[in-house]
């Protein structure tokens, strides 16, 4: 399996660098309206800006692809119930965590996933190579570097964020297991509706029925998060990983945490210390580690040339 195909790692960068820059609307979203209220409208939003997209693609396939899709209706169906339901688990847990810690160690603990997918890629015979352990334990410590200045006592809000980053390295794994089997879109958009409807269901138990103005006056954010971020990201997030090895993919997903203080220095004029500057470095040399060949590889390909 090719880890990194030219196509794939560019809509992956592209994923992380919208949820890099979406950081801002999520934060603002939440100043008149509660975490799950936020969730739920969002992922909605995302469902419904994707039906266009269906529909639009769905014209130009084959009778003989249309007749495929119909067969695998359940698997899409079937993928789309657990990645919505990871999805949504993970995005409220986010949501409430973030509000307990600092959203420097809020975005530290949540990139564990590049930790945590290769542990559960072994349960699913996913192999990692020494390469790609090496890239995960620099980025990790660019990670640190990047997000951490207190502490890494571990309080109630990091606890909820730390299980919001197994959660989404199980949406990685089983986007991983389905994306190959079925229509990326249409299960994204599957994906978006469930994850509504679990974040509605948290919604009336935690925080009660929204109030329709406080929603109105947050429409700016709730739009960005849920067209750009939840529409447009997850789906790529789903193309972008069909034949990746999950642990090289959530290596770029990572790159979320850099673009997010890059975009901050660059749009809002915010300051990087060396340390922050360190550890985007850190990063970025964690992610050409794992796109470089392995020595077999390489010796392969000079026999055959030879």
């Amino acid at each position: 399996m090719n880890q990194f195909p030219a196509k794939n790692l560019f809509l992956l960068f592209l994923t992380a660098f919208i949820w890099g820059t979406a950081f801002v609307a999520q934060s603002v979203g939440m100043d008149h309206i509660g975490p799950f209220t936020f969730n739920a409208v969002r992922s909605l939003v995302g469902g419904i800006a994707l039906l266009p997209v269906i529909l639009i693609f769905q014209r130009r396939k084959t009778p003989e692809r249309r007749q495929q899709e119909k067969a695998n209706r359940k698997t899409l169906l079937l993928g789309g119930l657990s990645c919505g339901l990871a999805l949504g688990l993970a995005s409220g847990l986010q949501q409430v965590g973030i509000q307990y810690t600092t959203v420097g160690k809020a975005g530290f603990i949540t990139a564990l996933y590049i930790v945590i997918v290769p542990i559960l890629g072994l349960f699913f015979r996913k192999k990692v190579g020494a390469k790609l352990w090496v890239s995960v334990v620099i980025a990790i410590f660019g990670l640190y570097l990047l997000c951490m200045s207190g502490s890494l006592r571990l309080e109630w809000g990091d606890f909820l964020v730390l299980l919001c980053a197994v959660c989404f390295s199980v949406h990685i794994m089983v986007i991983d297991y389905f994306t190959t089997k079925v229509d990326g879109v249409q299960m994204s958009c599957i994906q978006f509706f469930v994850a509504a409807l679990f974040s509605a269901v948290c919604m009336l138990f935690t925080e009660g029925v929204p109030d329709p103005h406080a929603v109105a006056i947050s429409w700016v954010p709730i739009l960005y998060a849920g067209v750009l971020s939840s529409g447009v990201g997850y789906t790529l997030q789903i193309i972008g990983q069909k034949g990746v090895n999950p642990t090289a993919a959530s290596l770029v997903l990572s790159l979320e945490s850099v673009i997010s203080v890059l975009a901050g220095w660059v749009i809002l004029g915010q300051s990087m210390s060396p340390r922050e500057i360190l550890g985007c470095v850190l990063m970025f040399c964690a992610i050409i580690l794992a796109q470089l060949p392995d020595r077999k590889k390489r010796l392969s390909e000079c026999t055959r040339e030879a």
